[in-house]
C-alpha cells in the first residue's frame, strides 16, 4: 500500500510539473517568471477527422500564434529591428569581438587553413582592423569549408561542414544581428536552436498533446535537410526582411563557399547550407518558418526541433491524410524531400522523437516519456568503449571518464518517468559489474585477488572457494558472490562513480523542465 501511495503522489507531481512547464501567456505576453500569474493560452482546434485535418475547435483559417498588429520586423515591445541589420553593424568592432568569444566558448577543431582558435586569437588586434576593412570593402572572400562524415544513430553519415575559425567569426557575428529580427516571430511551436527551448521544452508540448487525447503521430524525416537548402529560396526569403543588400551578398559567398572532402578533393555545390556553421541554426529555422505557420493555419497540433517534425492527431486515417498533405507542401513549395522510408505515421510509443519515446499509461492513463531504443543502445555502446576489458590506468581515471559521461547523460534525460527507473538500476549493475572484470583483471593473480578481498572484507572460505571452483573468464568471475560482496555499489561510490538510478531519484519529480524554460506559446 505504501509503495502504491508513493508511485501515486510521484505521478500527480509528475502530472503538476508538466502543467508548470508548459505555462502559457495570453498572446503577445512574456514568459512568467517564479511567482508570477499567469493567463491561460486560448488553443481552439477543429476535430482531426475534418476535410483540412484540422484538430479540434479553432475557427477556421485563423492563426492563434502569431503576434498581432505587429509588423514582421517588429519584436513584441515594437522594436523595428530591420534598421539595424546593416553590414556596418556586422562589421562593429565589439559585436565581431563578442562574435569571437562566443566562437572560442565553443572551441571547435581547425578548418581548412589548419589554423586553431588559439592561433586566430593571438593575432585578434591586428586582424580585427582588416577584417573589418574587408567587410565594408565587400572585398572579404570566405575561405574553403572542411567537411567531415560522422555516423548518424538512425544509420548512415551526416556531413559536418567546419569552416576556417575567421569565417566562423563572420557566421556568428551575422548570427547576432539576424536573430533579433527573426527570433520575436518564429513559430511557438518551433525548439530547436532558440532561447529558452530545448529538447526537454519540446517534449512537454508533445506530452500535452497526448494528454489531450492525440494518440497518433505523423513522424516525418526530412531526408539530408541541409544539404538540400535551396540557396536562391533562402536568400529571397531573407530579402523580405533584410534591407541592406550587402548582408545577402555575404551570406550568399558564405553558401557558396567551396567544400574540401576528407580525401582532398574540392567540389562547388550549388544547394544545402553548411551544417556547423554558427549561422545554419538560424537560416534554417528560417526555411522551416514558412512550415510551421502552414500547419498552424491548417490547425495542427504539432511540435518541430530542427528538421524533426511531429504532428499529433486522434486517428491513424486523419494521420495519413496530414501526412500526405505536409509531404506536398515541403516537397513542392519548400523544394525539399522527405524520407519517406523513415516517415511513419503510427503510435508515438513506436517512434523515436529527440531520444525518446512517448507511452500513456494503460492503467492510470498518464503519458510516460520513456528513453527509446536507440537512446539504450548508444549508452550501452558507450559504456563498453568507457570501460574495457583490457584498460590499462587506473580506477579512478576510469571512472572521471565515466562519471563525465554519464552526468551529461541524465542531464538530458532526467525527464524520463518512473516506468524507466528499473532500467537505469539495470545499466547501473552492468556498468559496476564491467568495473569489477577490470579490477580483476588488474589484480591478475589468484593470490592478490584473494588478498584484496579478503581486505574488503570478504570470509577466507568464500574467497578461497571462488578461486578454487575451476578457472574462469574475468567476466564471469565478476560476478561471483564473493566479488559482488568485496566490491560492493558504496566502494564504487565512495569512488565517485555516478548512479543514473540514484541521480533520478534526486532529479524528482519525475517531469522536471526548469522553470526557465516555461514557454510563452500563445
Amino acid at each position: 500500500m505504501t509503495k502504491r501511495r508513493e508511485e501515486s503522489d510521484r505521478s500527480r507531481s509528475t502530472k503538476k510539473l508538466l502543467k508548470g512547464s508548459l505555462n502559457l501567456v495570453k498572446r503577445g505576453g512574456k514568459a512568467p517568471t517564479a511567482g508570477q500569474q499567469t493567463g491561460q493560452l486560448n488553443l481552439f482546434y477543429e476535430t482531426a477527422e475534418s476535410p483540412q485535418g484540422n484538430d479540434a475547435g479553432r475557427e477556421r483559417g485563423k492563426s492563434a500564434s502569431r503576434p498581432s498588429g505587429l509588423p514582421k520586423s517588429k519584436d513584441r515591445n515594437g522594436q523595428d529591428w530591420s534598421a539595424m541589420v546593416t553590414l556596418e553593424e556586422v562589421a562593429r568592432e565589439e559585436n565581431l569581438r563578442e562574435a569571437f568569444r562566443r566562437v572560442k566558448a565553443n572551441k571547435g577543431a581547425p578548418g581548412p587553413d589548419r589554423q586553431t582558435i588559439a592561433m586566430v586569437e593571438e593575432h585578434l588586434e591586428e586582424l580585427l582592423p582588416k577584417l573589418i576593412r574587408s567587410l565594408l570593402e565587400e572585398t572579404y572572400e570566405p575561405g574553403l569549408i572542411r567537411r567531415k562524415w560522422l555516423p548518424k544513430p538512425g544509420g548512415g553519415e551526416r556531413g559536418l561542414g567546419i569552416p576556417d575559425v575567421v569565417d566562423r567569426m563572420v557566421g556568428q557575428a551575422l548570427e547576432q544581428v539576424l536573430k533579433p529580427l527573426y527570433e520575436p516571430t518564429f513559430h511557438p511551436n518551433s525548439h530547436g536552436f532558440r532561447p529558452e527551448r530545448s529538447c526537454h521544452t519540446a517534449i512537454a508540448q508533445a506530452v500535452k498533446y497526448l494528454e489531450e487525447g492525440c494518440g497518433i503521430v505523423v513522424d516525418l524525416d526530412l531526408d539530408k535537410f541541409f544539404d538540400r537548402v535551396n540557396r536562391q529560396r533562402l536568400l529571397d526569403r531573407l530579402s523580405q526582411r533584410v534591407k541592406d543588400r550587402r548582408i545577402l551578398r555575404l551570406i550568399g559567398k558564405m553558401l557558396n563557399a567551396k567544400v574540401v572532402l576528407p580525401d582532398g578533393v574540392v567540389i562547388e555545390t550549388v544547394e544545402g547550407v553548411p551544417q556547423g556553421g554558427p549561422l545554419s541554426p538560424l537560416l534554417s529555422n528560417i526555411v522551416l518558418d514558412e512550415l510551421d505557420w502552414e500547419m498552424d493555419r491548417r490547425g495542427y497540433r504539432f511540435v518541430r526541433y530542427a528538421d524533426d517534425t511531429n504532428v499529433y492527431v486522434a486517428s491513424e486515417r486523419a494521420g495519413k491524410r496530414v501526412m500526405a498533405s505536409v509531404t506536398r507542401f515541403i516537397e513542392k513549395r519548400l523544394r525539399l524531400k522527405v524520407n519517406t522510408s523513415k516517415s511513419a505515421v503510427a503510435k508515438p510509443e513506436d517512434r523515436h522523437f529527440l531520444g525518446f519515446r512517448l507511452r500513456r499509461d494503460p492503467l492510470e492513463g498518464d503519458v510516460e516519456v520513456l528513453l527509446s531504443k536507440r537512446s539504450t543502445e548508444r549508452i550501452e555502446k558507450r559504456i563498453r568503449e568507457l570501460t574495457p576489458r583490457n584498460w590499462g590506468q587506473s580506477l579512478r581515471a576510469c571512472l572521471r571518464g565515466l562519471k563525465a559521461y554519464l552526468n551529461g547523460w541524465t542531464g538530458f534525460f532526467q525527464i524520463v518517468t518512473e516506468g524507466e527507473r528499473r532500467l537505469l538500476a539495470t545499466l547501473d549493475a552492468h556498468i559496476r559489474r564491467r568495473l569489477r572484470a577490470i579490477l580483476l583483471r588488474q589484480w591478475k593473480t589468484k593470490r592478490t585477488i584473494a588478498r584484496r578481498l579478503i581486505r574488503l572484507g570478504v570470509s577466507k572460505n568464500t574467497v578461497w572457494r571462488l578461486l578454487h571452483n575451476g578457472r574462469k573468464s574475468w567476466w564471469a568471475l565478476s560476478h561471483a558472490p564473493a566479488v559482488d560482496r568485496g566490491l560492493r555499489n558504496a566502494y564504487f561510490a565512495e569512488r565517485g562513480l555516478v548512479s543514473l538510478a540514484v541521480r533520478w531519484d534526486e532529479l524528482n519529480p519525475s517531469f522536471h523542465v526548469p522553470q526557465q524554460l516555461a514557454l510563452p506559446l500563445g
